[in-house]
């Protein structure tokens, strides 16, 4: 563990998520980093921290100003819940539990715990499942007093090294010698199945997306456009109904 360590300090990636170990600034980065690339998140958490720097200020702020922020970065209900939670943080404290927290599932508690407060805690997202299962079959070890950095670890040998389409097992990985899956040359037997993505276009997803944007854009949308995808965005409390008009949430139209 102590070379995967070494080697994250000498080659990790530099991400701002990784410069802070604050708690709400960890929580929206593992927010808009679910089902979606490192690369598309960059400018959109350095906008979010400048604009909110706090959770007191996230949840000051309307949840309709922060549904427009997030357009473009996909699945809009992880914007509801961010600010669902900062708004319980700014009022409560953060729980015992974080599970606890709107949207806060068991990923990514164990993230805060070991991002925020450098715990002995591995999230296990796509990529972490991945390296755990070809290189560690037992299970994971544990890397007491490093929580932090072998969590981050992990997660760059997943997305660079630990791939799930090509490993470069034998390029250089820093994990090499003494993986199991490698020396007996299971690593694609033994990369867990992902379920498939359905298909985005035509979907509900694209559909509910397009008068999101419009909402973003002019602060209303007739409902007559899309009016499943419109009760779809009420009933998931990102846009209100207003006779025959959808409304952004927060909006005065």
């Amino acid at each position: 563990m102590r070379g995967l360590v070494d080697w994250f300090h000498r080659e990790g990636a530099d991400l701002p998520w990784r410069r802070t170990r604050d708690r709400y600034r960890v929580l929206v980065a593992e927010a808009q980093l679910q089902a979606t690339p490192v690369g598309r998140v960059l400018p959109y958490y350095e906008r979010f921290i400048s604009l909110w720097p706090t959770a007191a200020d996230m949840a000051r702020a309307d949840l309709g100003e922060v549904l427009a922020e997030w357009q473009g970065l996909g699945y809009p209900r992880r914007a509801r819940n961010l600010h669902a939670a900062a708004g319980v943080v700014a009022v409560s404290g953060w729980p015992d539990r974080l599970t606890d927290l709107p949207g806060v599932g068991a990923y990514t508690a164990a993230a805060i715990r070991c991002f925020a407060d450098g715990e002995d805690v591995l999230p296990v997202d796509t990529n972490a499942a991945r390296v755990v299962a070809r290189r560690f079959p037992g299970g994971w070890p544990g890397a007491p007093g490093l929580g932090w950095e072998a969590g981050q670890a992990i997660m760059d040998l997943g997305r660079l090294w630990c791939t799930a389409r090509a490993p470069r097992c034998e390029q250089g990985c820093p994990m090499r010698e003494g993986c199991p899956a490698a020396d007996a040359g299971t690593v694609a037997e033994l990369t867990p199945v992902r379920r498939p993505q359905g298909r985005y276009e035509g979907s509900m997803r694209q559909r509910r997306g397009r008068l999101l944007r419009e909402l973003a854009d002019c602060g209303w949308v007739e409902r007559d456009r899309d009016p499943e995808a419109a009760e779809s965005l009420v009933a998931d409390g990102l846009a209100r109904a207003r006779d025959d008009r959808l409304v952004r949430v927060g909006g005065g139209v």
